[in-house]
């Protein structure tokens, strides 16, 4: 029987993500790869995992959908039947943006996912890791943002309010389900290399900005994956409720 630890980890298929289901990978544990719409990005993953000699299982889940959340768990159950690990990394954003060119649908299309998608994924995997469930505890780590401390002002006010969300559920979850053998942390990246600039219709923000960093540099999706597989791994065994700065010293 394969005992090698089970990890999930949303929005796998591009920076963050993917550069932690790599280094989990690395560690020994078997991914399941989430994603939503890059399936050729996702393969690729997968056969990178492959080489590794890791196993993967590809779930195309918008984790802003509740029924596809639950059929991506119910996935996850068939193939391996348990799940050790979580990574909280889907997120979406917007056009950069003032206050006044917001509409409640962006905003709520935000909501959808980087809150009540994750919201969402901490419940089916607390039904599963739960002592009193029959579980073996396990370990879960959400990435928020550093703009959940500054509040990103006149380009993302919904995005970070969405991460000062993820920070509070952090916190709250932390102290649930300690007692069931769940460890919750989180991670606030700065400004990372990632796609996810071009999103927001600024590809080379991270250039712009980071001569005002303390390190005088943007961060590597590497960098943050590191911290996260710490967080889940025994080394952090005493470590809850807490969110850990990865921003360059901002």
């Amino acid at each position: 029987m394969n005992s090698s630890p089970i990890a999930l980890v949303t929005g796998a298929s591009r920076g963050i993500g993917r550069a932690t289901a790599l280094l989990l990978a690395k560690r020994g544990y078997r991914i399941c790869i989430n994603y939503c719409q890059d399936h050729s990005a996702a393969r690729s993953l997968a056969s990178e995992i492959e080489t590794l000699g890791a196993e993967s299982l590809l779930a195309c889940a918008n984790i802003a959908d509740e029924s596809a959340v639950c059929e991506m768990f119910d996935l996850l159950d068939q193939r391996w039947g348990r799940i050790d690990a979580l990574v909280n990394n889907a997120g979406i954003l917007h056009t950069q943006s003032t206050i006044e060119g917001l509409t409640a649908e962006r905003i709520n299309l935000i909501l959808q996912t980087n809150v009540t998608g994750t919201f969402l994924c901490c419940r089916e995997a607390v039904k599963r890791m739960a002592k009193r469930h029959g579980g073996s505890g396990g370990a879960i780590v959400n990435v928020s943002s550093a703009a959940a401390r500054s509040g990103s002002p006149f380009e993302y006010l919904d995005y970070a309010a969405s991460k000062g969300a993820m920070d509070t559920l952090t916190k709250g979850l932390s102290i649930e389900v300690a007692a069931e053998g769940i460890r919750v942390n989180g991670v606030r990246p700065g400004f990372i290399y990632t796609d996810m600039h071009a999103d927001g219709g600024e590809p080379d923000r991270v250039d712009r900005i980071k001569s005002s960093l303390p390190m005088q540099r943007g961060g590597r999706p590497e960098e943050i994956a590191a911290a996260i597989v710490w967080l889940l791994s025994e080394e952090a065994s005493y470590s809850t409720g807490s969110v850990l700065d990865l921003a360059g010293g901002k």
